[in-house]
């Protein structure tokens, strides 16, 4: 592989259940990789994604009855597809097909049957998404052979490009159906791998001795876990985002990615100059408008403010240590007002009703509402593991103090109800984040933070903290803190991390914090896509070189 030949495709088809569809960092890679994949091929890049929605609105997608006119009719009325052609509502604004994969549910049986003959993957043993996952792939395989043929591709250079387990029924329905197109197959963290955290078990003390095929028989994994195994050596390239999912491949999988892609940030994201320090001081009084009414207390206006966010994933985003983080500083009794935020959407019924009559009225502070912790109703309060946690430690903001926790449980789409600002109008306005992982294969939250200026700790079990350490010289001033998680050192990594929060909050004078700023800023620049989309046209040179 050392001599690749540059090989720039005609056409590229990519695919993921997250076109669309925001769900999690997987949206955040592809959507914002779109604009810089368009400038490179205009309209040749074509997005898949499942037609979620059918006749509801979807913000993301702009429908359009001219593109691709004359295969849509075609794929229609010869082939059964029912599909919807438009672009994807992002910047570059690329071309997006939504699949309805519904249809298929009726020969699911015989799909899998055929699955298992020809690449021995037992379905039986599945559940949760995977029948939904399975029927969109292998409609996508379809709607791909379908564009293939009738765009007269075969003399062309065509590069089909799935992410996830969920993608892995269509690059083996590609590998057996359409030999002209190079497959790239790209896990962003392996299924056994997020099972075995999710299951409480030790990934990292145990590595060594993990054998993935075992590991999906005793969770019963089987289908996910063999469906992208199969996908990983059927594909023309393999890749993951960081060098510890790699070992994690290696490891579970038993195939070692051909390539790394790590995952950039496009920084037409963030805002710059006046408009930035007016959208950041916006955010700032937002965060503290609602807190001073859910707790009844006036934050002034130096008042720290820190948060978390991301899936709701408590021990593996290490929601547990942040907690038990921001309670010891609650100890330390500092000085300083600090306000602690989880940004972390639960299962919830709907904003709070009081907490909403408190924001349209706009009164001064008054006494604190009931539960002045949270800022909406959740379907089932009791089980939740962040409340629960958060009675535990007594950490309600009903006591003195001067450090408090609020827990939103929404997605910050804009029209949550409570704030009604994106995340990323949120974002602009924090002092510092903090995401210590336990198993994170990249790690958006932490980059797009440091694109925002705000200074982050993350930690050496995150893709991203791995490659924060290697591009910092020891001599410089870093906007990101990546201390060392291990198995057991829960304790010692929320005491380490509460000494760095009281350090940035309390022992830094505002000019330090200026260049931790900027620092921050200067290394979120170096992750982003005009400098890592070279790794995905290494990814397409290799997929090309092995389909010889």
């Amino acid at each position: 592989m050392a001599h690749l030949q540059k090989i720039t495709p005609d056409y590229v088809f990519e695919a993921s259940w997250e076109v669309c569809n925001k769900v999690g960092g997987i949206y955040t890679v592809l959507s914002t990789k779109a604009k810089t994949l368009q400038s490179l091929f205009f309209d040749r890049i074509i997005f898949i994604g499942p037609d979620l929605w059918k006749e509801r609105e979807n913000m993301e997608f702009i429908e359009s009855k001219s593109i691709l006119k004359a295969w849509k009719k075609h794929a229609v009325e010869k082939e059964n597809l029912k599909v919807r052609i438009g672009r994807w509502n992002i910047p570059g604004e690329p071309i997006a097909i939504l699949v309805d994969f519904t249809p298929f549910f009726k020969i699911k049986d015989s799909i899998y049957y055929w699955m298992w003959e020809k690449y021995k993957i037992d379905s039986t043993v599945a559940y949760g998404d995977y029948d939904e996952a399975c029927m969109f792939a292998y409609a996508t395989g379809l709607v791909i052979e379908s564009l293939y043929t009738f765009l007269q591709l075969e003399e062309k250079k065509v590069i089909a490009h799935f992410n996830e387990w969920m993608l892995g029924m269509a690059i083996l329905y590609i590998h057996n159906k359409v030999h002209g197109i190079a497959t790239v197959f790209t896990t962003h963290a392996t299924s056994i791998g997020r099972s075995i955290c999710g299951n409480n078990k030790p990934l990292y003390g145990e590595f060594t001795h993990y054998n993935g095929d075992q590991m999906a028989q005793e969770l019963n994994m089987k289908g996910k876990h063999f469906l992208e195994k199969q996908a990983a050596f059927y594909a023309n390239c393999f890749t993951t985002v960081s060098e510890i999912t790699g070992k994690e491949c290696e490891q579970l999988l038993e195939k070692k990615p051909d390539i790394i892609t790590p995952n950039g940030f496009e920084t037409n994201f963030v805002p710059e100059g006046k408009t930035f320090e007016i959208k950041r001081k916006k955010a700032r009084n937002t965060f503290i408008t609602v807190a001073e009414q859910l707790t009844g207390i006036s934050f002034p206006d130096n008042t720290f403010l820190l948060a978390t966010s991301g899936r709701y994933e408590y021990k593996n985003k290490g929601i547990d240590v942040f907690i038990e983080s921001i309670n010891r500083v609650k100890q330390a009794r500092p000085e300083r007002p600090v306000l602690a935020f989880i940004l972390v959407p639960a299962w919830i019924k709907s904003p709070r009703m009081d907490l909403q009559e408190r924001l349209k009225k706009n009164l001064p502070s008054a006494l604190p509402l009931h539960a002045p912790f949270i800022t909406h109703e959740l379907v089932e309060p009791h089980s939740d593991q962040i409340c629960k946690y958060l009675h535990y430690l007594n950490f309600t903001n009903q006591e003195d103090g001067n450090v408090k926790i609020i827990f939103v449980p929404s997605y910050l789409n804009g029209n949550d109800g409570i704030f009604n600002k994106s995340y990323y109008d949120l974002l602009i306005g924090l002092d510092l984040t903090i995401f210590p992982s336990y198993y994170e294969p990249w790690g958006y939250t932490p980059l797009e933070s440091i694109a925002f200026h705000v200074p982050t700790i993350t930690t050496n079990l995150a893709g991203f903290g791995v490659w924060a350490k290697e591009e910092k010289t020891e001599n410089d001033i870093s906007g990101v803190k990546v201390p060392a998680r291990t198995e057991e050192n829960y304790f010692e990594i929320a005491e380490e991390i509460k000494n760095l929060i009281i350090q940035y909050s309390m022992e830094y004078n505002s000019e330090q914090i200026e260049r931790l700023r900027k620092a921050a800023l200067s290394l979120s620049e170096k992750a982003s896509w005009s400098y890592f989309i070279r790794f995905y046209q290494e990814a397409y040179e290799i997929a090309f070189e092995n389909k010889k």
